[in-house]
């Protein structure tokens, strides 16, 4: 395992080596949450696909495989439709708001004082995300070094947390392109086509399992829908993905680079769920269906191409642990500790506000290195994750880009309906169950739509400075958004 080690060390030495080289080029605000909006088309398509395609969807996605076969793939399959819809539809008119948050562009749609409460809702959902990424760290430093559960989330989480303090947005960038492509090299163009060989061939893998593996709907319908619903919707509102938008050259970057990385999401939903497959036929008695990976890896590549692989799982929790990471502290801070002072998110010195933005990505990361040791089960941990976000913020957030007549106070009674009836059915059904997202979404549409009824149109002037935000003719503002008339 030697040339393994060599290989793996290599890699996250240069990740921390991203993170120093990213912290040269912060210098402003803008530079460390959003990269200065300044990436291309390339760069664009490669930190989106990065940070979508996490530890989840290449351990979890071939354990899906394993489990289900090609319909394993629908999961993943969810995360690039959402990816495909947001950047058709959504990228370009987001990019031109020229905000650093999703709490910010639902007071510029509604007049404000929507923020503080949807930035709870977005800031538990981002500190979730990141805190099950950090604990698949466990499972990868165990089959690279047999190490111990806690020892392994501090080694892999004080990493990501050191380039992303150092540089922000910059260095997470700079690591995830490199993850990207370490990603692509490791699971498409080498596991793959070995695991197809080892397994015999296609024809060696229908042989020798049963047919529903290769049935595309074999997973089952329902769960296909619930796998639509929550992770496509979800792919629509995130901060985590919203902050990469921000990042975009351009509207056109935005819509056409995220388009790119849908269609790749597409394509390694199909290569986790076959590597799964193959799995199965090389290990038929796993006892646990997310330990196909690490087993197939561990056992049939050879030396160097072993410590790739293992660098590219190690890349795709990487990638969506550090975006979710910087999410989650730009909520903390932006959303919800300025407006608790009563300071505005826009105002001070732009070496001031890069200082407070480090310190509170560092703050973050510690209480995710720390709620990740505390917590053992990943899949509850994102599904609570994901039924907060949909559930709360869905529908004020779509229904302020597509529907005029929603006002601030539908929204604030959309977040809170839907954020608690998700918690409430979480309690009574099960976190795993899936009456709370189907539930807890109906119950904030309702309460959306009765409310912003029953309550006074949004301000004219608010809507005339929302619709010129979205044509893109104002420049990013200076001061609060327009208050809602008293």
């Amino acid at each position: 395992m030697a040339v393994d080690y060599t290989v793996i060390v290599v890699y996250l030495a240069g990740m921390l080596a991203m993170g120093w080289w990213g912290m040269r080029r912060a210098k402003s605000k803008s530079d460390f949450l959003v990269a200065g909006r300044r990436l291309g088309p390339a760069m664009y398509s490669g930190t989106m696909a990065a940070i979508v395609l996490g530890g989840a969807s290449t351990i979890g996605g071939v354990g899906l495989g394993y489990k289900y076969g090609l319909s394993g793939a629908w999961m993943v399959f969810a995360i690039g439709l959402g990816l495909l819809a947001l950047s058709v539809f959504f990228s370009a008119r987001i990019a031109r708001l020229k905000v650093y948050t999703v709490s910010e562009m639902l007071d510029l749609r509604y007049g404000g004082r929507a923020g503080v409460i949807s930035g709870v809702v977005m800031w538990a959902y981002t500190l979730m995300l990141a805190v099950t990424s950090t604990i698949a760290y466990a499972t990868i430093f165990d089959v690279l070094f047999d190490m111990n559960r806690t020892l392994a989330i501090i080694l892999g989480g004080s990493i990501v947390v050191a380039y992303s303090t150092l540089g922000g947005m910059w260095s997470i960038t700079l690591t995830d392109m490199v993850q990207f492509v370490v990603k692509t090299i490791g699971v498409l163009l080498l596991l793959l086509p070995i695991a197809i060989v080892k397994a015999g061939g296609f024809s060696a893998m229908k042989a020798k399992l049963p047919t529903e593996y290769f049935d595309p709907l074999g997973i089952g319908g329902e769960t296909i829908f619930t796998y639509v619903l929550i992770y496509t919707f979800g792919m629509l509102i995130g901060q985590d993905i919203w902050q990469r938008v921000f990042t975009a050259r351009s509207d056109t970057t935005a819509k056409w680079g995220g388009t790119v990385a849908g269609t790749y999401c597409l394509m390694y939903a199909l290569a986790g769920a076959v590597i799964g497959t193959a799995a199965k036929v090389l290990y038929p008695t796993l006892p646990s269906a997310d330990s196909a990976f690490a087993t197939i890896v561990k056992d049939e590549l050879p030396v160097g191409v072993r410590g790739l692989v293992l660098a590219a799982a190690l890349a795709a929790v990487m990638s969506t642990s550090s975006g979710a990471l910087i999410a989650c502290a730009t909520v903390a801070n932006n959303d919800i500790w300025s407006r608790l002072r009563g300071v505005s998110s826009r105002k001070g010195d732009d070496h001031d506000e890069v200082r407070g933005n480090r310190l509170f990505i560092l703050v973050m990361g510690v209480a995710v290195i720390c709620t990740a040791i505390a917590l053992n089960d990943v899949v509850e941990a994102l599904t609570v994750a994901y039924n907060l976000l949909v559930g709360g913020l869905l529908v004020p957030i779509l229904g302020g880009l597509l529907w005029k007549r929603g006002t601030v106070h539908g929204a604030l009674a959309s977040v809170i309906v839907g954020g608690l009836a998700v918690i409430g059915l979480m309690a009574t059904f099960g976190i795993l169950a899936n009456e709370p997202v189907y539930y807890g979404l109906l119950s904030s549409l309702a309460a959306y739509v009765i409310v912003s009824l029953a309550t006074p149109a949004t301000d004219a002037a608010v809507l005339a400075a929302w619709r010129e935000r979205l044509a893109g003719r104002t420049p990013e503002p200076l001061a609060e958004p327009v208050p809602a008339p008293q």
